[in-house]
């Protein structure tokens, strides 16, 4: 079975603000990137978190970004999981009968 390929945790305020300071529209930023409009809309709101390398790539490239800048990526810190108690991963849980 083919493994799904990696994912690239970006930040949509750093696109948003790159693609604003070269005075690019939405679309157009877009179109250069060979994505849509509304996708680039989810990136930019953080409602789309990841993106497949190809894609970052191209994007990287419609908004001038060399490949070894990292202003585009989220940062380290919200790379990191959360359980949906707001736990990182491995953290151990309070006891139910445990005051805090």
């Amino acid at each position: 079975m083919e493994r799904p390929q990696p994912t690239i945790p970006v930040d949509g305020a750093a696109i948003r603000t790159r693609r604003k300071d070269l005075g690019l529209s939405r679309d157009q930023c877009a179109t250069a990137a060979g994505i849509s409009g509304p996708y680039l809309s989810q990136l930019e709101t953080g409602a789309r978190r990841d993106m497949r390398p190809p894609t970052y790539t191209r994007l990287r490239t419609a908004l001038q970004v060399p490949p070894d800048d990292r202003r585009l990526l989220a940062p380290a810190e919200d790379q990191h999981r959360k359980d949906t108690d707001g736990r990182h991963e491995g953290a151990e849980r309070p006891h139910p009968d445990h005051p805090d």
